[in-house]
């Protein structure tokens, strides 16, 4: 009973160092890989972790360990940019992180309905109409969809015949737009 003990521990001490020469062997050019793919240095340290990650806990033996590695951290990159979740509303008119600066979801929310603030929201609203009436049709049309109507991408895909990816790139493209364009409003409203 002893001996065998001993053979499992003698193995598990193998087995860490095995994966410790693995990870300090590709770890470098996996980096690499996964820097020209994602901008986000803390997404990319990430993404290496969950490469190293589903390696130790691999139970299938693997055969071309190099070809494995960059064939799941490739997969990992792509789940990675599946899951990071659009662009919201709230996004488009986010303060700029002032200490005295007061953004536009205080002036939608504020408790006060003075009539400064119905004439400010007033504004807002013709401008994001005239902000909307400027993009194309598509991106107008799933950006209303989404963020105003509150359908899911799921739902507007089935409406339109589009893929959920290309709605979201849509839609993307649409809150940049729309937060170039009410910067200028906030801005000269809304900073005092």
């Amino acid at each position: 009973m002893n001996g065998a003990k001993a053979i499992h521990s003698t193995m598990a001490l193998a087995d860490k160092r095995n994966i410790s020469d693995i990870i300090s062997t590709y770890s470098k050019r996996l980096m690499g890989f996964i820097r020209r793919r994602v901008s986000n240095p803390a997404d990319a340290e990430d993404i290496l972790q969950d490469v190293f990650y589903q390696l130790i806990g691999s139970t299938q033996p693997i055969e071309q360990l190099s070809g494995w590695l960059f064939t799941v951290t490739r997969n990992k990159i792509k789940d990675r940019q599946r899951k990071q979740r659009p662009d919201l509303l709230e996004d488009v008119y986010a303060g700029a992180g002032e200490d005295d600066f007061i953004g536009w979801a205080e002036l939608f929310f504020d408790e006060y309905d003075t009539p400064e603030n119905e004439y400010l929201r007033s504004i807002f609203w013709q401008e994001l109409d005239n902000a909307l009436n400027e993009l194309p049709e598509e991106q107008r049309q799933v950006f209303v969809l989404h963020e105003m109507e509150d359908m899911p991408f799921k739902e507007i895909a089935g409406l339109t015949g589009e893929t959920v990816n290309t709605l979201i790139s849509r839609k993307r493209y649409a809150v940049l737009h729309l937060r170039t364009r009410l910067s200028v409003l906030r801005d000269e409203l809304l900073k005092y």
